[in-house]
């Protein structure tokens, strides 16, 4: 199908309201559009020089732990949730009790991920896999109670009410003939259609359908990351949209929006290419970034400890380039130390400029490595 002439679907009267179905989008996909073609060549570019980052840098899970936790902030905030990158790392006892429901959800998306991640061993990039995902998604959470893991079976919208919703999806009776066509979409190799341009079209159709009652916007930003992992675009999970979506929302919902009513996904596919391009190059200079602050810490600061202690001191530093909010029992068990060692080893760190005691206290004390968070603000 070519892009230019692809209509998205139709309004369908259902019991006072019209619900939106989508056309199937399991076709060939052809790209004639000479700026779409120079899109696609500079982020499959852009997506070959992160991936040479990430198989450069030793340790690398450790980092990516990091975009996790972005990734899970920046969609969150797209929800309006309010938990920051810092808080991510706390523990719940350590936050207000007004901010720990949206840390709960920030908690559930950073397992929702590293599942997502981790089971791309055992199944292939499925609608199982989403279901099982949605599953951990929103486990103990506000969507708790709204069929977690199963597609709906129930009438859905985005807005205030159904009768004066922004966006009906389609009735629910659609929805598992849709996502089998989305299912195939990123999966059938007999059809031709660039991997960059079938995730965008899938994550659009994703959110088109509207598959599950709650979590339908974190599920499918998740996906791309997913997706680009299972297809081997990406060696490493390092690229997450969210950040780019989120800066760039309303222009995120106007261009989904105008897909479903004027058929514009030439202009979408625009839009997300350049956000795959641009993320993923600001990727890669944070791994740059990373690899700077790391050598001035291994030749600034580590050698100045002991030799009885230095194995320690990095032990902890690299748990920190995972979790760069930390206290000292946290730090003992990471290391596997007494806590008289890892206290004394923490407060030369602070005196180093590493870490910055951020609670004021003299008990319960938490230690950030601000300078590494910094990166990924």
């Amino acid at each position: 199908m070519n892009i230019s002439t692809f209509q998205a679907g139709r309004y369908e009267q259902r019991f006072e309201y019209k619900a939106f179905l989508p056309e199937l989008v399991r076709h060939e996909w052809e790209v004639e559009d000479a700026e779409l073609t120079d899109l696609l060549g500079r982020a499959d570019r852009a997506l070959g020089e992160l991936n040479a980052f990430a198989q450069l840098i030793p340790d690398i899970d450790f980092f990516i732990q990091m975009h996790v936790a972005k990734e899970a902030t920046q969609s969150g905030r797209i929800e309006g949730t309010q938990t920051g990158i810092e808080d991510a790392f706390k523990d719940a006892v350590d936050l207000d009790p007004e901010a720990r429901d949206d840390w709960a959800e920030v908690q559930n998306y950073i397992r929702a991920i590293n599942f997502a991640i981790g089971s791309l061993d055992r199944l292939p990039f499925s609608n199982r896999l989403l279901k099982e995902t949605h599953a951990v998604l929103l486990e103990g959470t506000r969507g708790r109670h709204k069929q977690p893991g199963e597609f709906r079976t129930s009438q859905n919208w985005i807005g205030v009410s159904l009768k004066n919703a922004a966006f009906v999806p389609p009735h629910h009776e659609h929805v598992a003939e849709l996502m089998s066509d989305l299912e195939q979409l990123l999966n059938d190799r007999t059809i031709f259609a660039h991997p960059l341009v079938r995730i965008a079209i899938a994550h659009y159709q994703f959110e088109t359908i509207h598959p599950f009652l709650d979590g339908n916007g974190r599920l499918g930003r998740l996906m791309i990351s997913l997706y680009l992992a299972a297809t081997g675009l990406l060696k490493k999970p390092a690229l997450y949209l969210s950040d780019y979506f989120e800066r760039n929302k309303t222009a995120y919902v106007d261009h989904m929006m105008a897909v479903r009513h004027g058929g514009h996904l030439r202009e979408w596919l625009v839009f997300f290419l350049h956000g795959v391009e641009e993320t993923a190059r600001a990727s890669a200079g944070v791994f740059q970034s990373i690899i700077k602050l790391k050598q001035r810490i291994d030749t600034d600061v580590l050698p100045c400890f002991s030799t009885r202690r230095l194995s320690t001191a990095r032990l902890l530093m690299r748990h920190l380039y995972a979790r760069p909010v930390i206290d000292v029992k946290k730090a003992m068990l990471a290391v596997g130390t007494t806590i008289n060692t890892v206290s004394s080893i923490i407060n030369d760190l602070v005196t180093a400029g590493v870490l910055t005691e951020v609670t004021g206290q003299r008990r319960n004390r938490l230690f950030v490595f601000h300078d590494y968070l910094a990166l990924f603000k």
